[in-house]
């Protein structure tokens, strides 16, 4: 499966200090029926993302009935992405 969307960068300063991406409410509901075959636990998706020529594997937190896109600093600095930008997003999840 294949999702495109565009979102916006934000920082959580949690314990573990980390830039995320909200994936969009429609494409949130789409993940979440296919979650239950992909998931690993505690509701992670494994995912293949590309933002710009950048690709990376990780995974979508669940939170608030939504998913999250870790941005990791390799990839912000790589594509030169800064907090509160918008960014084109594709996903791949392996079904």
């Amino acid at each position: 499966m294949e999702l495109f969307f565009t979102g916006t960068v934000w920082y959580w300063r949690g314990p573990a200090p980390f830039h995320f991406v909200t994936v969009p409410e429609g494409e949130s509901e789409t993940i979440h029926e296919i979650a239950r075959s992909v998931t690993y636990g505690w509701g992670m998706i494994p995912v293949t993302a590309t933002v710009g020529s950048t690709t990376w594997t990780t995974s979508l937190f669940p939170k608030n009935g939504a998913y999250l896109l870790p941005l990791k600093t390799s990839i912000r600095e790589a594509e030169n992405i800064a907090l509160d930008e918008v960014v084109a997003i594709a996903l791949r999840i392996s079904l």
